[in-house]
């Protein structure tokens, strides 16, 4: 585990972008994706917005993905599972970054066909305690065709990154700007951020 701990942690220390190909199991990746699929044919999942409390907007041609967010309460097994990996990342990145992390929120998020998130950051401008972005994605056998690629915008090159399963993204919420791209097939993941204050 805490191989692909120094993974996603030097990548970022080297390059502002940490990525870990394996950060997430193919088994636990199956039984998140499944759970999706679940709440899909329920259909709980809900369009997701832009902006925070009172700002809370949904705009279509901003952002057209669907979420739900995850929660202990809900003792779901597999999101048990996730949770547990990431009280164990975070505990070992405040013990080996100072990074003073108290807390994090995450939520399942699926694009269908057509979906996209245009370019954004994702710390609030009234709220800055989302301190690092984090996306696990749930996608096996993904190919180029398929598109749903994350793009982060760093300056002098940017960064396209596929969203097969298993990876995780690790990057700081305030700093970089980022899209999802249009996305040919339906991508899932878990997207959220470590908190702080």
């Amino acid at each position: 585990m805490e191989d692909s701990f120094e993974t996603l942690i030097n990548s970022f220390i080297a390059s502002k972008v940490g990525i870990a190909e394996h950060f997430l199991s193919k088994e636990l990746c199956q039984h998140l994706k499944e759970n999706i699929l679940a709440l899909q044919a329920n259909h709980l999942l809900e369009k997701a917005g832009i902006g925070n409390d009172l700002k809370l907007q949904h705009n279509s041609q901003v952002r057209s993905d669907v979420i739900y967010w995850l929660d202990k309460k809900h003792n779901n097994i597999h999101e048990n599972a996730f949770f547990e990996k990431m009280d164990a990342f975070v505990l070992y990145l405040n013990e080996s970054c100072y990074t003073g992390i108290t807390g994090y929120e995450f939520h399942y998020s699926l694009y269908e066909a057509g979906d996209f998130y245009k370019k954004h950051l994702d710390q609030f401008q009234d709220n800055s305690s989302r301190q690092f972005s984090m996306i696990s994605y749930l996608n096996p056998d993904w190919e180029t065709k398929d598109g749903g690629e994350l793009q982060i915008y760093q300056n002098p090159t940017n960064q396209t990154i596929s969203p097969n399963a298993g990876k995780t993204v690790f990057f700081r919420s305030n700093e970089l700007e980022h899209e999802v791209l249009v996305t040919n097939v339906v991508r899932m993941s878990v997207t959220g951020w470590l908190k702080r204050g």
